[in-house]
This record gives C-alpha cells, sequence and structure tokens, in this order.
C-alpha cells in the first residue's frame, strides 16, 4: 500500500510551511535517511529526511508552493513491489490560493454599515 510522506512541524508552533524544493522526482528510489525536499518555515529552510524506503511515486505539492499545512500529504511513496497503478486514488493537494474576500466581503460590509447590497435600496429598518 502507498504511504503518504506528510507535510512536516520542522518547530512545536509551525502550522505551515513553504516546500522549496524537490531533490527527488517521481521515480526516484528513496531509502530511510534520504533527503527528499527542503523545507521553509517562517525562520529557516531545513532539510526534510525519509523515513521509509521506496519509491517516490507522485509529488501532490509541486515545488515553490507556499502555505502548505503541516499534516497535509506532499507526496506517495510506493513500496518496492508496487506500480504505479496503486497511485490512482491520490490527487494534487497544492494549497489553494488564499481567499481575499474579493465581492462578497464588499456587499456584508455595506449590508453592515447600512449601504446597499445591491438587491434592496438602503439599510434595513
Amino acid at each position: 500500500m502507498p504511504i503518504e510522506i506528510l507535510m512536516p512541524a520542522l518547530s512545536p508552533t509551525m502550522t505551515e510551511g513553504n516546500l522549496a524544493k524537490w531533490l527527488k522526482k517521481e521515480g526516484d528510489a528513496v531509502h530511510s535517511g534520504d533527503v527528499l525536499a527542503e523545507i521553509e518555515t517562517d525562520k529557516a529552510t531545513m532539510e526534510f529526511e525519509a523515513v521509509d524506503d521506496g519509491r517516490v511515486g507522485k509529488i501532490l505539492v509541486p515545488e515553490g508552493a507556499q502555505g502548505v499545512k503541516v499534516n497535509q500529504p506532499i507526496a506517495v511513496l510506493l513500496g518496492e513491489d508496487e506500480d504505479a497503478s496503486a497511485l490512482a486514488e491520490f490527487t494534487s493537494t497544492a494549497p489553494k490560493p488564499a481567499w481575499t474576500g474579493g465581492e462578497h466581503t464588499t456587499a456584508v460590509s455595506r449590508a453592515c454599515i447600512g449601504g446597499s447590497t445591491g438587491d434592496r435600496k438602503g439599510p434595513r429598518r
């Protein structure tokens, strides 16, 4: 069964980090202790080592991704006798862009201060 490689918590207070660089590619053999990637925190860039043996089956989070949550799957490791068909259930989990509020926030703000949200005129009485 494929093993999910999770975004590590490199400090007790870390909640997310950036995947700066993959040092292994899909298909590369991996042995316990091999450096898989470089992870950036708000304070440092650290190497992330494999704890299992196998082969990188699929990279789920691309190099350069920012705001990757701790314990989010970032890659999948295949065992020695597993093939790529075992990866069918795994999909990319790249972080989604942060919600900036957009038009909904403007409508809610107008409603809160008594302005129009577009579906009625003036403040509610």
